[in-house]
């Protein structure tokens, strides 16, 4: 993946194990200013350097980089047959100009490369604006689930099925 670019001047290229603490801090940040609080708290704002590597170490990611900045982030691994998209996470000060759209659609391409015939991902519920994201690039909402002690759903898997490239 190194060198790929996205949609205008936003170089994405492979998350590297020396990228964990730029990640870890970009996550937390990203995650403390979602626009409403969840309950339970997300994990992702105890994600530390040791945390990242150890999931670039099972599965992978890109980050999309803004004059030498790291503004955007996402990790992926496989899990049952997909390509499981976690910690999608953009600088709030650079928001709303495509890179989440460009994180996903590198995140299709390692679906594509590694011949996974979908991607899925997980969203808060509170998180409706997420969501919206989320089915504005295909993707749909499968099974409600609760976090451990809630009896009502507090979160969603959605799943984009990837049609078969062209040949």
């Amino acid at each position: 993946m190194t060198g790929v670019t996205g949609a205008g001047d936003r170089p994405i290229r492979a998350a590297e194990f020396g990228d964990a603490a730029l990640i870890a801090d970009l996550v937390r940040l990203a995650f403390a200013a979602q626009s409403r609080p969840t309950n339970p708290p997300s994990s992702a704002l105890q994600e530390t350097a040791a945390t990242i590597s150890d999931h670039l170490a099972r599965g992978g990611g890109a980050v999309v980089e803004r004059g030498g900045v790291m503004v955007g982030v996402v990790l992926w691994n496989e899990e049952d047959g997909a390509l499981y998209i976690s910690r999608l996470s953009v600088n709030p000060e650079h928001r709303r100009q495509g890179i989440a759209r460009a994180l996903i659609d590198a995140a299709e391409r390692e679906a594509r490369r590694q011949g996974l015939p979908r991607m899925t991902l997980g969203v808060r519920l509170e998180l409706e604006e997420n969501r919206r994201l989320f089915r504005s690039c295909g993707f749909e909402e499968t099974t409600f689930r609760s976090h451990e002690g809630f009896s009502e759903p507090t979160w969603v898997m959605m799943e984009r099925r990837l049609p078969e490239a062209p040949r």
